[in-house]
């Protein structure tokens, strides 16, 4: 034998290492006579993934794509040109713009309502083939009762589908599936990841049908999450619910502190019940007066525990403002019709001890009205 044909055969044989955690099936393709075909179709690390996924979520199917907008982009491949979709009005700024966007190539129209408006003069809507909503929103963390928007959703439609993006309520703490929703859409960059270091999205379902045609769409788009993505997210959920807890205990000792600030003019934090959301985790949105929020350059170069970039939902705390940052593409009248301000500031808690979180608002805040004093 050559060296150049030893060099390409020489295979170590890994059967009996028996790693104590999963090995990463970094490749493209695999042998005739294995159950999998093509990592553009199924990978060991992606379908372990989709088990957690689905044990948590306790759904019969799960898809992992490349990142949450194109799981979201994945499911508006189930409509037609000729469609109606109903958004509600209160979601994310690239969502909006995707929404926006899609519809209008496609021919398909595009109903923005406000989904969580106790009226049902909201619904008053005559076609829907799929409803999208967050719940809680973003921004404003506004609840929206599943079981009642799927029940008056189908009422106009029985075969319409019923999106929730549960990124920020967690399967943990909400459950659409089993509240009336057809798909659950998360994007794994946030929690489920918790470290800032992977992107993914996660399509949860228990109809087999649009399992199906989802599966098919990924396959053929290419948009399945890669290899070593699936590996670092199922690590990151062994420690998933451990994180969770510690947003949440922070978070609400957090708010009752803030309750109490100066600087905040009102907390937006959602409504805990048993019927829906059961918990919540670290994010939250506060309002400040305009001298703050005239000073939030000057705020954020004295924070020492927050970080100020685009991330969330991970084990650092960050700070952002929603109109500039997470709804930056929105236009100012679209924003103005959300009710996003420049004094809206979206506070997202890590795993430090809160105290030390507070202390560094409060320290912060001091500074730069001291650099620059009210006149």
């Amino acid at each position: 034998m050559k060296i150049e044909t030893e060099l390409l055969h020489q295979q170590h044989d890994f059967s009996q290492a028996r790693s104590s955690v999963s090995p990463i099936f970094q490749c493209s393709a695999f042998d005739s006579g294995s159950e999998y075909f093509y990592s553009r179709k199924n990978n060991p690390n992606i379908e372990e993934l989709e088990n957690i996924i689905c044990r948590i979520e306790r759904s019969k199917y799960s898809l992992a794509f490349s990142t949450g907008m194109t799981a979201i982009y994945i499911v508006l491949s189930l409509l037609k040109p000729g469609s109606h979709l109903v958004i509600n009005k209160h979601i994310y700024g690239c969502s909006y713009k995707l929404f926006q966007n899609h519809c209008e190539r496609l021919n398909i129209s595009l109903n923005i309502i406000d989904l969580s408006n106790e009226s049902d003069e909201e619904f008053n809507i005559k076609n829907v083939d799929m409803v999208i909503f967050e719940t809680p929103t973003n921004p404003f963390l506004r609840t929206i009762d599943i079981t009642k928007t799927s029940s008056l959703i189908k009422s106009i439609n029985p075969k319409a589908l019923i999106v929730v993006d549960n990124t920020w309520a967690t399967p943990l703490y909400q459950n659409p599936l089993k509240l009336g929703a057809d798909l659950t859409v998360y994007s794994a960059t946030k929690y489920f990841s918790g470290h800032s270091d992977v992107m993914g999205g996660i399509v949860a379902t228990n109809n087999f049908f649009l399992y199906e045609r989802l599966l098919d769409e990924r396959f053929y788009s290419g948009s399945i999450l890669t290899p070593y993505s699936a590996w670092l997210l199922s690590r990151s959920m062994k420690t998933f619910s451990i994180r969770m807890k510690r947003h949440s205990d922070t978070t609400r000792e957090i708010v009752t502190q803030l309750e109490k600030k100066f600087y905040v003019d009102h907390i937006y934090y959602p409504e805990i019940n048993d019927c829906q959301l059961k918990s919540y985790g670290g994010i939250i949105f506060i309002d400040v007066p305009n001298y703050i929020g005239d000073r939030y350059s000057e705020i954020i170069k004295e924070l020492k525990y927050f970080g100020t970039g685009t991330g969330m939902a991970c084990v650092t705390s960050m700070i952002a403002k929603p109109y500039t940052g997470s709804h930056a593409s929105m236009t100012p009248e679209e924003k103005n019709s959300m009710g996003i301000t420049e004094n809206l500031i979206r506070l997202c808690f890590g795993l430090e001890d809160p105290e030390d979180l507070i202390s560094d608002l409060d320290n912060a805040i001091h500074n730069a009205l001291k650099q620059n004093p009210l006149t």
